[in-house]
Order: structure tokens, then C-alpha cells, then sequence
């Protein structure tokens, strides 16, 4: 009877000791700083990343087959896909290089540092050294540029320089919308040097 009381003391004691060192161990630091921030993971890395849009030039039926047109070609040395968030983007951390190419298979091209695009809104963000080169020549640069995929829609608020060589004219503005092709656009304001040329 002895030998049990004094297990069963033991047994108390060790009880407690555990649950004071369970106690005791608890994290109490208060993290601040990037400490503080969640990590967020992508979903995918790609390097040397092509992607290729294409579309039939008819709907296809069920047993049909068709030819298919290029419609924009996207490279990057990375992509970093986040579409396992609740906001779903694909970053292009090391710059982007898309070939768009119109129905008489026109090539323009558009360069940047930095690209974003995000899924659920069809934007695209352009970030650094800007570039827009038409087919025929014309030219944007600017800092941020914003694609709506949905619209075909381009814009940006900041500083541009647009240069088309039909007319020979440099247009030095801040902020610009316009549709892919370059065939409507409107300047917000402009300054500077212009030369126009006027028709008869």
C-alpha cells in the first residue's frame, strides 16, 4: 500500500513537471516585420517561358477541323504563378517580350522590365522601360502601362514619348489611352516639340 501511494505521488509529480515545462515553453514573442508577413509560395515556376495564343479562324463542330492563326506569342526567362491564391496573378520578375500579330499576320511587339498579369480581371501590368513597337512602325515608350485583355484596351497615366514615322512626329505627353492596333488614340496632355502635318 505504501509503494502505491508514493507511485501514485510520483506520477503527480511528474504530471506537473511536464505540464510546467509545456508552460513554460510557450512562444510569447510578438513577431513584427517581415518576421510578421505570411510567405506566399507560387504555385509554378517556369523558366525560358513561351506561351503561344492562338485562335481558329471558324468555330469548330464536334467532328470539324480547322486552321488555326497566331495570335500573340508571350516570352520570359520566368514565370512565377500565383494562381493558387485567392487573387489570382502570374508574375514576370525578370521582364516579358509579347508578338501580337493582327488578321494580315502584322507583327507589334511590347517590351518591359516587370510584367503582371492578372486572371480573374484580364489586366495586364507593365512595369519599366515600356515599349510598344507597331508593324508599321509607331512607337510608346513610358514607364507602367496597363492592358485590358477584355477590351483591347491600352492606357497609362505617367509620362510617354510616342514616335511615328509616317508623319515624322514625336509626341511627349502625360498619360494616354488607345486601342491595340494604334489606329484611336487620345492623349491626355501633351507637351513639348510637335510636328503636324496638315493635308490639303
Amino acid at each position: 500500500m505504501l509503494n502505491t501511494f508514493k507511485n501514485r505521488i510520483r506520477l503527480i509529480a511528474t504530471v506537473f513537471t511536464v505540464a510546467i515545462l509545456f508552460i513554460a515553453c510557450q512562444d510569447n514573442y510578438k513577431r513584427v516585420g517581415e518576421e510578421a508577413s505570411i510567405k506566399i509560395f507560387p504555385e509554378g515556376v517556369a523558366q525560358n517561358f513561351t506561351l503561344t495564343y492562338s485562335e481558329t479562324i471558324k468555330e469548330l463542330s464536334t467532328q470539324d477541323s480547322s486552321i488555326s492563326r497566331v495570335v500573340a506569342i508571350l516570352k520570359s526567362p520566368l514565370n512565377e504563378n500565383y494562381n493558387n491564391l485567392a487573387f489570382k496573378h502570374q508574375i514576370f520578375p525578370d521582364g516579358l517580350q509579347v508578338d501580337f500579330y493582327d488578321d494580315d499576320n502584322n507583327k507589334s511587339v511590347i517590351t518591359a522590365d516587370y510584367g503582371i498579369v492578372y486572371s480573374d480581371t484580364n489586366l495586364i501590368d507593365l512595369q519599366g522601360n515600356v515599349v510598344i513597337e507597331s508593324h508599321d512602325g509607331k512607337k510608346l515608350e513610358t514607364p507602367q502601362l496597363y492592358w485590358n485583355r477584355s477590351d483591347n484596351w491600352i492606357f497609362t497615366e505617367n509620362t510617354f514619348v510616342y514616335t511615328n514615322p509616317e508623319d515624322g512626329t514625336i509626341m511627349n505627353g502625360e498619360g494616354m489611352d488607345f486601342n491595340r492596333d494604334f489606329t484611336f488614340f487620345n492623349a491626355h496632355k501633351t507637351y513639348g516639340l510637335m510636328t503636324i502635318s496638315e493635308t490639303e
